[in-house]
């Protein structure tokens, strides 16, 4: 049985609070996503002192864009500052191996010497912010599971392994995507064997092919017509958006519906499998559990938390854990217990 460790309180500064007179140089984090694009600006003692966002990007996809929104979100957090007082800046992206590329790298220098900072940006993988934003300790274990999945071993705040991470085509176990598609393949199977469909598989049909009626799915009429409808509908779809069925499957876990009980307990298997590839006799610090599906109040995370026997932390925002480790940059006696409380409840 996991350990649950709640976060502790600030000593002083209110979350949400954004302190007017910084003390000492400036520090600078990043979270750059698919949905939002997120900078914190704050003091060498954790106080937040300035904001900015903006719509989110890929920088694989959408470089243009991506940096755009990036110059933006830094813009807006710099106002009425001295950008040049910013002394350590890290930023977390997902995608960031996009930045190898020059002509990408050059937009995203341009967005961030166009906001007036001069201090170099250090770029990190969402594995090192989710990490971050969970805990203060600098060795322990990560592991996301939102769309996809991946875990990281951590040595001194910095990845140093990783897991999983392969892409719905070659991976992606226990996750969003994961959980979706096997519920489409439980119901195609089910749709075989000419069985009635349960809870899950009619939520499956509803929401794939939103023009059924729901009468008729439940009376199991049309299994041949029903069943290549939603193979040919499935397949004329990004892969990516199977990942939109994993609240059906959470719902109908929640009905006591049997299928998705038992997918999301091999989902919670396949992701605690994936962690424990990475873990030694040896290894005595955290796991932190980020996104929707390894979320506190997933039955997922939930079980994983019940098969890990140590302590597990939850993943906060994750620009608060990369603003807490460019104060680790700055200086790493900055970068303490009473920081990274004061950063994550802001």
């Amino acid at each position: 049985m996991s350990v649950e460790r709640p976060l502790p309180d600030p000593a002083d500064t209110a979350a949400g609070q954004v302190v007017q007179a910084p003390a000492g140089p400036l520090v600078l984090g990043g979270d750059l996503g698919g949905t939002s694009t997120r900078i914190v600006i704050a003091d060498s003692e954790g106080n937040v002192i300035g904001r900015g966002a903006a719509a989110g990007g890929n920088p694989t996809s959408h470089p243009a864009s991506a940096a755009a929104n990036f110059g933006q979100a830094l813009h807006v957090a710099t106002t009425g500052l001295d950008p040049a007082m910013v002394q350590a800046a890290v930023v977390g992206m997902a995608g960031g191996v996009a930045l190898a590329r020059p002509d990408v790298k050059a937009q995203f220098e341009a967005a961030w010497t166009g906001a007036g900072l001069t201090v170099p940006p250090q770029y990190i993988g969402d594995l090192e912010v989710a990490f971050a934003s969970g805990t203060p300790e600098p060795d322990g274990t990560v592991l996301i599971a939102g769309t996809g999945s991946n875990a990281g071993l951590m040595r001194n705040h910095q990845l140093v392994r990783m897991a999983g991470g392969h892409g719905w085509l070659l991976g992606d176990d226990g996750s969003g995507f994961w959980l979706g598609r096997e519920a489409v393949r439980s119901v195609l199977k089910t749709l075989d064997l000419r069985e009635p469909l349960g809870p899950l598989g009619q939520s499956v049909v509803l929401a794939i092919l939103t023009e059924r009626d729901a009468d008729a799915i439940a009376r199991g009429e049309g299994y041949e017509t029903l069943r290549d409808d939603l193979v040919r509908t499935v397949n004329s779809r990004p892969p990516v958006m199977l990942a939109e069925l994993a609240p059906a499957v959470i719902a109908a876990y929640g009905a006591q519906d049997e299928t998705a009980q038992a997918l999301v307990k091999r989902a919670a298997e396949l992701l605690t499998e994936t962690a424990a590839r990475l873990q030694t006799t040896s290894d005595t610090g955290p796991m932190v559990l980020a996104g929707s599906v390894a979320g506190e109040s997933s039955p997922v995370g939930q079980l994983i938390r019940q098969y890990f026997d140590g302590d597990v932390r939850t993943a906060r925002d994750g620009v608060s854990g990369a603003t807490w480790l460019a104060l680790d940059r700055l200086d790493p006696a900055l970068a303490t217990e009473r920081t990274h409380s004061r950063l994550v409840l802001s």
